[in-house]
């Protein structure tokens, strides 16, 4: 066990297999707002993650053109048009913090597969190293400042150009022009595991949000998995680490997930896929980095902080394991809910051995000695 001074230390050290004085406790920057609670909390060890991507993409022969409106129930609606030599194709997006709620995608008709193909090819990655190491300096020792992989070639088809029911349908009728695609984003990522592991950032995920009940194991593992393993070695080439966003029910997977080379498993959920105790026998050599359960933010204070150590314990010796907020909490239960997680955090003293004091021991035998009488040994 090592000794780390701050939270950044602490996950970056969990990140490479090692552990220190207690688990980290990770949320992402758009999880909770800066207040009173939040500095106390990172006064606590509480570790910030800032996502970011040390490049821009930008399209030097499309032509993209946007109008904005609210609707009549108030919600604010985007529509983006790209104009290409070939054709022209629109999204509709709603826009919803960090991310967007999509109700029309780019590809509508077969007759999409010219233009859309023509987009992807002409996309071009442009470092920004300066723009990322200035953010990490800035942040400070807070924060980790995680880097971004686009999203995996077959994955983008699905989430950002065509939705779920097209693809599957798509997949079905017209598979050689899906794969057309594919290949043509397999080519794109290429040029950006090189930009991310020449940067500045120590650490970034690849893509994510694959929902394996949909594409299945067979082609998780044939168009997903290469991909991870060409990235992860160009990564670790220069001394980089690479872990994957898998927040779905990974049980069909999970195999497939511990023959690769990722560092990291992200956003993993015990309360959609196996328990934390099996995800650590099934993925050995894996830090796992969870999403403390979406589910268990309705329970009590009191059962959030003991569910929090039982997560501890099932995932004993802590080598590489991170507690994580990666997904929205009600806004009416985060302050205590994350107060109750941290709480379980350092009831969970951890050891040389790979086990853990129990805390609250020591704070209870304090507390009765605090309470004696005069002459009371």
């Amino acid at each position: 066990m090592n000794d780390s001074s701050t939270p950044r230390d602490r996950v970056m050290l969990a990140l490479r297999g090692g552990r220190s004085d207690k688990v980290p406790f990770t949320v992402y920057e758009n999880k909770l707002p800066p207040c009173t609670m939040e500095r106390e909390l990172r006064n606590r060890g509480l570790c910030v993650v800032y996502r970011m991507q040390c490049y821009r993409e930008v399209m030097p022969d499309v032509k993209v053109t946007s109008r904005s409106w609210t609707d009549e129930k108030g919600m604010d609606l985007v529509r983006k048009t790209f104009s290409t030599p070939v054709g022209d194709l629109a999204e509709l997006i709603s826009p919803a913090g960090f991310t967007n709620w999509t109700h029309e995608h780019m590809f509508k008709s077969q007759e999409d597969y010219k233009a859309l193909s023509f987009i992807i090819k002409n996309r071009v990655l442009i470092p920004e190293y300066h723009v990322a190491a200035k953010k990490a300096m800035d942040l400070g020792t807070d924060f980790a400042v995680r880097d971004q992989i686009p999203l995996e070639p077959l994955q983008q088809i699905i989430s950002r150009f065509m939705g779920t029911e097209t693809f599957c349908y798509e997949w079905m009728d017209n598979r050689d022009e899906v794969l057309m695609l594919y290949d043509a984003l397999v080519e794109y990522n290429r040029k950006a595991y090189a930009v991310v592991a020449g940067g500045p950032l120590d650490f970034a995920n690849y893509g994510g949000n694959v929902t394996p009940s949909i594409i299945g194991a067979d082609v998780f593992r044939r168009y997903y998995v290469p991909n991870y393993q060409e990235a992860a070695e160009i990564l670790h080439g220069k001394g980089k680490l690479i872990g994957v966003h898998l927040d779905a029910d990974n049980t069909t997977i999970m195999t497939d997930i511990a023959a690769t080379s990722l560092d990291y498993i992200e956003a993993y959920d015990a309360g959609s896929s196996p328990s934390v105790k099996e995800a650590r026998q099934s993925l050995p050599g894996k830090v796992l980095w969870i999403n403390w359960p979406s589910a268990w933010h309705l329970d009590s204070l009191d059962v959030v902080r003991e569910k929090t150590r039982q997560i501890i314990g099932e995932a004993m010796p802590c080598d590489g394991f991170i507690i994580g907020i990666t997904e929205d909490v009600p806004e009416d239960r985060w302050r205590g809910n994350f107060s109750a997680i941290m709480d379980g955090i350092d009831d969970c003293r951890l050891a040389d051995d790979g086990g853990f004091a129990d805390n609250r021991i020591q704070v209870d035998e304090g507390r009765k000695m605090d309470n004696r009488g005069p002459g009371e040994a």
